[in-house]
């Protein structure tokens, strides 16, 4: 079944963007609202005659304007607007740091989907996009296997990780000044403001903070190539240095630092600034990842590992 989670967070937003209106003022155009909001222009059609339905919307063409009449529109509930994908991919994420799972752990679907609350279909189509990677093992008749990193096929998808970023990062700083990404960039520092604060006992809450900056600053510059190794990216820089628990709080502390150095660089929209805070932020985290993978692998693949490492 089509839930539509595009159009209802799309709805979402563009509640959020017609409350710095005032009443009476012209909406804009489809194009402009394409680009604030992140959607198709269909997408925002569909938006603005929802708006219109509801009274929020007068007018017709470029003669629309933004009306608040009404005082309280209803907003689709925040899980209707997560894709599907996105919902299973965090539970089975969390699901894998709550178990310390590590390399040899079995993955059974059926007792997944009875814990997401899902079909056995959404958890199968979803290790199915890891099980070409080798990370992930379909055994006959035995299940899933979860087979682990080593640190050489980290720093090679590494390599993919830094350069999309930086692109990203890049292309966010330009973004005009009145699009929505620039909202959610300041409500998602906040939270680092708020995470900061109160660190000694929440810094387990990090890494779901960590994945959605990410995500944001990469939505500047979408990529349907790049986007299909997202979840891949997510699962090993996101998650998986999460497992080495040792000065898990002080290095959490650190990130979230490095990322508010990043998030004022981006509102500077200075390209040096945000290329130098970027790199800074990645050259961190690539070396917590390496400290995190080369346990789990053989002496010949530490070998190779170090070998890759003098060649960057």
């Amino acid at each position: 079944m089509k839930t539509d989670t595009v159009f209802k967070r799309a709805f979402n937003d563009a509640l959020d963007l017609a409350g710095r209106f005032d009443d009476g003022a012209p909406l804009p155009s489809e194009n402009e609202l394409s680009v604030m909001l992140g959607v198709s222009r269909t997408t925002v059609r569909k938006v603005v005659a929802t708006l219109a339905a509801r009274g929020l919307v007068e007018g017709a063409g470029r003669r629309r304007v933004v009306r608040h009449a009404i005082e309280s529109i209803p907003r689709f509930p925040e899980a209707e607007t997560v894709p599907m994908a996105a919902q299973v991919e965090k539970r089975f994420m969390e699901w894998m740091l709550r178990d310390n799972a590590r390399p040899g752990t079995a993955i059974n679907e059926l007792d997944l989907a009875r814990q997401f609350g899902i079909a056995t279909t959404g958890i199968r189509e979803f290790l199915n996009r890891f099980q070409r990677f080798g990370l992930i093992e379909k055994r006959p008749n035995a299940g899933w296997v979860f087979k682990g990193f080593t640190t050489l096929f980290a720093l090679e998808l590494f390599e993919i990780r830094e350069m999309f970023e930086l692109r990203s990062a890049r292309a966010f700083a330009a973004l005009p000044g009145d699009a929505l990404p620039w909202q959610q960039l300041a409500a998602i520092r906040e939270e680092h403001l708020a995470l900061l604060e109160d660190i000694a006992w929440r810094y387990h809450d990090f890494s779901d903070l960590d994945s959605r900056f990410h995500r944001l600053v990469n939505s500047a510059q979408p990529n349907r190539f790049i986007d299909g190794f997202y979840d891949l990216i997510t699962l090993i820089f996101h998650y998986h240095y999460q497992w080495n628990k040792q000065d898990e709080r002080q290095r959490n502390e650190v990130a979230i630092r490095e990322h508010l150095v990043y998030i004022e660089a981006l509102f500077g929209t200075n390209a040096s600034m945000v290329e130098l805070a970027c790199r800074a932020h990645l050259a961190s985290a690539r070396q917590t990842l390496i400290r995190a993978t080369a346990g789990e692998e053989t002496p010949s693949q530490k070998s190779r590992s170090r070998l890759a490492k003098k060649t960057r």
